[in-house]
């Protein structure tokens, strides 16, 4: 506390904390979510054959956090619809990602250096969404430390969680893209950072809220660009992740059981399908053999 007194780092924690998110930072927020609605395979087709599916699906990716946090604490899913500015906002974002002449607002926004500095913005809006949401559910669950931290997370998340339904708007269906199923960095960092929020409102974290969303909005920020500059999927908890699921699950490190306990699918020889005519041939000759 004393280092932290010296470095004024509460000052300028406080100051952070205090921060507005609009326009700015939901700006960076909503560019960067609509950008990555963009790589998504087929939805550059479904903008041109149906522009209200495309929409819809950027307001999910967009707002999908609020909307599945409302209907998680018995509110309604288009309560967050009544802020215009931030729809009307999120909307421009969106009708110039996608219909933009020559492509040139994307072209801007997709530019490496300028998307690290979105990227980088974008983390400090997650971070005070699940921070944000664990403190919602603290005042309405008082004692459900669970429930704060599914709420934080779910903030935290965006629309990764409903992402199977964002897809069907967009007439995909991939089952095997489950977040859950298949976590990224960012769904396990909102995780982690709704236990850390949770464990400091309950005050079992000795470490103020203004000082914890400063320093976890850094490691954010830091490793989404980092990541986001080598082109990198994996997540700087792999490591840990490994050895702590070796520990308590039983999981080998480095892979499944499955791959160490079966032998590999070519090493067993598989019998070829018979065809119908093979099939009613067999039938044939036992029918005779029954007969003699």
């Amino acid at each position: 506390m004393d280092v932290l007194a010296v470095l004024n780092l509460g000052d300028y924690a406080q100051a952070f904390s205090k921060m507005g998110m609009f326009p700015v930072f939901d700006l960076a927020y909503y560019i960067v979510s609509i950008l990555y609605l963009k790589y998504e395979p087929g939805s550059v087709e479904v903008s041109r054959r149906s522009p209200v599916a495309s929409w819809l699906c950027a307001m999910l990716y967009c707002f999908g956090s609020y909307i599945l946090a409302d209907i998680m604490l018995g509110s309604s899913p288009l309560d967050y619809f009544q802020h215009n500015s931030h729809i009307l906002l999120a909307s421009a974002v969106w009708y110039l990602i996608f219909y933009c002449p020559l492509n040139l607002f994307y072209k801007c926004v997709a530019f490496l250096p300028v998307k690290l500095v979105l990227v980088g913005l974008k983390e400090v809006v997650r971070t005070r969404k699940i921070a944000a949401g664990v403190h919602h559910a603290h005042h309405a669950y008082h004692n459900g430390l669970f429930i704060m931290v599914i709420v934080g997370y779910v903030k935290g998340s965006g629309v990764a969680l409903i992402s199977n339904f964002e897809q069907l708007l967009r007439g995909v269906w991939r089952p095997e893209t489950n977040e859950i199923l298949n976590m990224s960095f960012p769904t396990k960092a909102s995780l982690y950072g709704a236990i850390l929020f949770t464990l400091q409102e309950a005050h079992w974290l000795p470490v103020s809220k203004s000082t914890l969303i400063l320093v976890f909005t850094l490691f954010m920020a830091t490793s989404k660009v980092a990541m986001t500059a080598r082109h990198s999927h994996g997540s700087p908890f792999a490591l840990i992740e490994s050895w702590v699921c070796h520990l308590l699950f039983g999981s080998p490190l480095g892979g499944s059981e499955d791959d160490h306990h079966h032998p590999p699918a070519a090493a067993v020889p598989s019998s070829p399908l018979k065809t119908k005519e093979e099939l009613s041939e067999g039938a044939r000759k036992r029918k005779a053999k029954k007969a003699e």
